[in-house]
């Protein structure tokens, strides 16, 4: 169906039918359809076959038609019953294709017109005529005189009268949901909508639910929309298209609705109607609804049975080409035929909801044993489409088979759109082999494969320890469904699912297993001679093993750095491992807890960049003190002094530009890099001098410190190097003649541990933890050197010397 919005075809026919009642200059603003006239039955007969003009789209010629005014039986005014079959705006008909009939006579022959739609001819009017002797010949002279204002009369009415079908059964459709279920308006109004090419004004949706069926009908006659298939039924050799009174412009005319410039035709047909008139009779157009047999008339006017009498002006079928309807299947989605009320959803004809023209209709299906069945389906505009009228026994079919529509279109038999069918199997369910796996914490999407998708009815979950619950899911393809696995809040373990079909009194059962999130492997890296891989990724903590070849690992120390962890595997067999050359291709496997494996590629990598202490000195930053601390070897380093370095690079190894040595605490917590720009020079490509002051670690810093060396990001083993101590200062020790302890003081004293007056601390007073005085009483020394043991280095001796009495 081709729709564009245009005005009310309401408002333009009362636009037209106000014209034709009033004068040129008249303004009146024009009334709607909604006034019931008399009625008409109708039937055609074609090639010997009998239809009512609810099934008969098109006239054409050699057709029969028998026609009698439906009147109520004390009808006081005689009706004569006129027919003018027309051919053209230029080519009068001649008088034999005028006949009358009058409906208050008693036989037959007289009281129905049986007509004979003769060649040539394009158009048949009727007109309802007050009887006052005389009339016919009237009518006579007028339509012969100027047979192409009717001729634009039968289009604009025979349109109009299409347009009211759909108004009509949109209104009933609203009312049908409104007398049911009010609430599910906002689902069924937007399909009959679009079924019926009617205007929808959404914002009706969102009122309250008693109040969207009045909303959605109000102004009705600005509801209908232009559709291209019923104007093609009602063109005339004028040439002017049926929807010409009815497409959107920005000019309001009338006081009714916006019409395009076309309607200056109207205005000029009503112009001519008006010259039409005198004395006896005015003509007041009828629309014609029709329902079976019927022809119900409404007018938008009240008919004159004074002078000036109104002659009822009817359009019936144009005599043209049957044109069957363009239906298109609306979805490629596959229809499920055994389930109750299956929809063949259709769409480009609205007139197949508001009309008979298209009759029994039904949808063509092979069965297993190739016989054809025809399975009858019925029109439905809420649906949005033909319903199968019973479900189909699915064990007459294949899982997947096809069905075209087809039916008759007014005389003539027609074929619509092919559908893919399918009816539910007993075969099980399964899950596709490409399926993902399903990972707690996260909701999940599973593909299944089995046979007719479209004709699974539910789909339950059931996690462990939990209730089943329903779950939802997509076609996904002729022979697979999607199903969305809510896991956000499960743990991991086995989901149980329930696949039920239509007319299936069990469902298929299936049990998968939920994992907890997979650890992600960035990178394994093992360098040549090392014992130890370096893995990292995320949640590694899942990992419980492996493999390197035929070389086991154990998980080690786990470490994480923002949202990266770092795992490190210790070989089982370290001097196997240690073998391994640079450039050797491996595969590794990794093992999880929950018994699943992640399998990778792996390549040796170079050494890493390793060094050898040559030798090392201290040297202090300001002159020591009189009572100054004496460190034991050179394995202290005092934070008062600076520390230079000689190290040489491993054999075969060379120092480059961008090498760089890593000083820092066992922890890591404080740590210093030494480049070329910071204290590391070199003295060859395989000798490297390193200065560094400790204050560079932070006054926090103390205990023992490592280095290595760093090259290309990469970096070697560490490697001890000193133990960082800091020093108190010992200002006095002031002993009295013969006293068994003497005052020592200074300052930051609780960097002291204890002290002694010999090596063996068999005398020695400790340092309260916290302590903070500047003086404490200590052992006497036995000679002038105090012995001490610093925090930072309790396991070391260090002196201070006295000086001399």
């Amino acid at each position: 169906m081709i729709c564009q919005p245009v005005h009310a075809v309401y408002a333009a026919f009362a636009a037209f039918a106000a014209l034709l009642s009033v004068s040129a200059a008249g303004a009146a603003d024009p009334a709607p359809f909604d006034l019931a006239g008399p009625g008409l039955s109708v039937s055609v007969t074609r090639r010997g076959e009998s239809l009512p003009i609810g099934r008969v789209p098109a006239l054409a010629a050699g057709d029969v038609l028998e026609i009698e005014a439906d009147l109520p039986a004390d009808q006081s005014v005689r009706y004569l019953l006129v027919s003018a079959f027309l051919r053209g705006a230029t080519n009068p008909p001649p008088k034999k294709w005028i006949a009358s009939a009058q409906t208050w006579k008693r036989k037959d022959k007289d009281r129905i017109l049986k007509l004979t739609v003769p060649e040539d001819a394009r158009q048949l009017v009727l007109f309802l005529v007050p009887d006052t002797g005389g009339d016919f010949g009237t009518i006579s002279d007028v339509v012969r005189g100027k047979p192409g204002e009717f001729v634009r009369v039968t289009q604009i009415l025979g349109q109009a009268s299409l347009d009211r079908a759909r108004l009509n059964a949109f209104v009933a459709g609203i009312r049908t949901q409104e007398n049911s279920h009010p609430e599910y308006l906002k689902t069924v109004a937007p399909v009959l909508s679009s079924s019926l090419a009617v205007k929808l004004n959404a914002d009706c949706l969102a009122k309250l639910v008693e109040s969207q069926a009045a909303c959605l009908l109000e102004n009705r006659e600005a509801l209908v929309l232009v559709d291209v298939h019923s104007n093609s039924l009602t063109e005339t050799i004028v040439g002017t298209p049926a929807d010409l009174a009815f497409q959107i412009s920005a000019t309001r005319e009338a006081g009714y609705g916006f019409y395009s410039p076309y309607i200056g035709v109207v205005r000029d047909v009503a112009r001519i109607f008006g010259a039409f008139n005198n004395p006896e009779f005015t003509y007041l157009p009828a629309l014609g609804i029709q329902n079976g047999t019927a022809m119900s008339l409404l007018l938008n006017a009240a008919p004159s049975f004074r002078k000036p009498k109104s002659v009822l002006v009817v359009a019936m079928p144009a005599i043209e080409k049957d044109v069957p309807p363009p239906l298109r299947a609306a979805s490629d989605s596959a229809v499920c035929a055994a389930r109750a009320g299956a929809v063949f959803r259709v769409e480009g004809a609205p007139l197949i909801y508001a009309t008979d023209y298209a009759h029994d209709m039904t949808v063509r299906l092979t069965t297993k044993d190739g016989r054809t069945m025809d399975a009858p389906v019925a029109p439905r505009a809420d649906k949005g489409g033909y319903v199968l009228v019973s479900p189909l026994r699915a064990a007459d079919f294949a899982p997947s088979t096809s069905g075209r529509l087809q039916g008759v279109w007014g005389f003539n038999r027609f074929d619509g759109p092919e559908f893919s069918v399918q009816f539910p199997q007993d075969a099980a369910w399964q899950v596709d082999h490409i399926a993902p796996r399903l990972i707690v914490g996260r909701d999940n999407m599973l593909p299944l494969k089995g046979a007719a998708p479209a004709c699974v009815e539910s789909i339950t979950m059931q996690l462990p320890g939990r209730p089943s619950q329903p779950v939802k899911w997509q076609v996904s393809g002729p022979d697979s469904i999607a199903i969305d696995v809510p896991l956000t809040d499960a743990r991991a373990g086995d989901v149980q699912f329930a696949v039920k079909p239509f007319g299936a009194s069990q469902a298929t059962m299936l049990t998968i297993r939920a994992y907890a999130e997979a650890s992600r492997i960035d990178n394994l890296r093992l360098h040549a001679g090392d014992d130890e891989a370096v893995l990292t990724g995320l949640r590694l903590d899942e990992i419980t093993g492996l493999m390197l070849d035929d070389l086991a690992f154990r998980p080690g120390e786990l470490s994480r750095e923002g949202d990266v962890d770092t795992l490190r595997f210790r070989a089982d067999t370290p001097d196997k491992v240690r073998l391994l050359g640079q450039g050797h291709n491996a595969r590794a496997r990794v093992t999880l807890k929950d018994g699943r494996s992640i399998g990778l590629p792996v390549t040796i990598t170079a050494p890493r960049p390793a060094v050898t202490l040559i030798t090392k000195s201290i040297d202090y930053k300001e002159p020591l003190p009189a009572l100054a601390i004496h460190l034991e070897g050179q394995d202290m380093l005092p934070d008062t002094a600076r520390m230079t370095m000689s190290v040489r690079a491993a054999e075969g190894m060379r120092f480059g530009a961008q090498d760089s040595l890593e000083i820092a605490t066992i922890d890591e917590g404080a740590h210093v890099r030494l480049s070329a720009s910071n204290g590391l020079r070199l003295e060859s490509p395989q000798i490297a001098i390193a200065s560094f002051d400790p204050a560079a670690l932070g006054s926090s810093a103390f205990g023992p410190l490592r280095f290595r060396r760093v090259q290309a990001g990469v970096a070697g083993d560490w490697q001890p190097l000193a133990t960082l101590v800091r020093l108190p200062a010992v200002q006095s020790v002031s002993c009295d003649p013969g006293a068994k302890t003497c005052r020592l003081t200074g300052k930051n004293l609780f960097l002291i541990d204890s002290v002694a007056d010999d090596r063996t601390f068999d005398r020695s007073v400790a340092v309260p933890s916290g302590f903070t005085g500047n003086a404490i009483d200590v052992p006497a020394p036995q000679g002038r050197t105090l012995y001490l043991k610093l925090r930072d280095a309790p396991g070391a001796v260090q002196e201070v010397v006295l000086p001399a009495a």
